[in-house]
């Protein structure tokens, strides 16, 4: 099975693995009872948008009460940006839905549904989190070539040669490679297609954002004090989950999936 995180270096390969591992056979389990999963995570990342086409949003995160019970909001609302074309229905631990616009490589639309998170990355080489962290270098890439068989994960061209990657547009280190740019200076993988299926959307992160509210070709981005709130609250132990939709499939899941309320939502 490919996994997400191909890192390949000493240290960290295992334990990407491990954690892609985990992804795949939690997609395949909770595919059709993403309430389940939900019950078991301690810890939420609720991501609205007004519509599918809506390219601002809200990031809330969520903690449970000390009885394991209800959702409990944690500070306030953010201000976040998702793809250039919205949303789509992604690949994740729900089960696929028919209606609606169904996520592809290069369409510009970050996914919707519930997923997991994987490994934070960054330029430092540390980072305050709880997720499992690997810093980048300039021979990262994320590769995002369908057909590739290395299709929809980090790697490292010292360990798979420069020909795997020569295609890719993702280098990790974008302050390197794209004129000091500093989008992947922290963030993690939102772990969207875990079976790598070639075409269905690759090299999903959430990130920093450019400039405020500036769209991104699919992936989440935000402000860097939003993220580094978000990054040390994050706890891999707690097993964090993302929920991204639109308002209206968040009205229509809400019970279903026993989502928390929101500013503007229904009780």
């Amino acid at each position: 099975m490919p996994t997400l995180f191909r890192m390949l270096r000493a240290g960290v390969s295992c334990g990407l693995l491990a954690l892609a591992g985990h992804a795949v056979a939690a997609q395949a389990e909770g595919a059709a009872a993403p309430a389940q999963l939900l019950q078991s995570s301690e810890q939420l990342m609720l991501v609205v948008t007004p519509d599918w086409d809506a390219v601002d949003g809200q990031m809330q995160m969520f903690q449970r009460d000390q009885a394991g019970g209800e959702w409990l909001a944690v500070g306030k609302a953010n201000r976040i940006a998702v793809g250039r074309t919205g949303l789509a229905w992604g690949a994740g631990l729900h089960a696929a839905q028919t209606e609606g616009p169904q996520k592809r490589e290069g369409d510009g639309k970050a996914p919707a549904g519930v997923f997991t998170l994987g490994q934070a990355f960054g330029y430092a080489a540390t980072l305050k989190t709880g997720l499992h962290y690997s810093p980048m270098s300039a021979t990262n890439y994320c590769v995002d070539v369908p057909g590739s068989p290395l299709y929809n994960q980090i790697v490292d061209s010292q360990v798979v040669g420069e020909a795997a990657v020569k295609d890719s547009t993702e280098p990790m280190r974008r302050d390197l490679h794209a004129k000091g740019d500093q989008r992947y200076k922290e963030g993690f993988v939102i772990e969207h297609n875990a079976a790598n299926a070639s075409g269905v959307g690759s090299c999903i992160f959430a990130h920093l954002w450019k400039a405020p509210g500036e769209a991104t070709a699919g992936c989440t981005a935000m402000a860097e004090p939003t993220m580094d709130h978000l990054l040390a609250w994050l706890d891999a132990r707690k097993q964090p989950l993302l929920v991204q939709l639109p308002r209206a499939e968040y009205e229509r899941l809400r019970a279903s999936w026993k989502l928390p309320a929101i500013d503007g939502a229904a009780p």
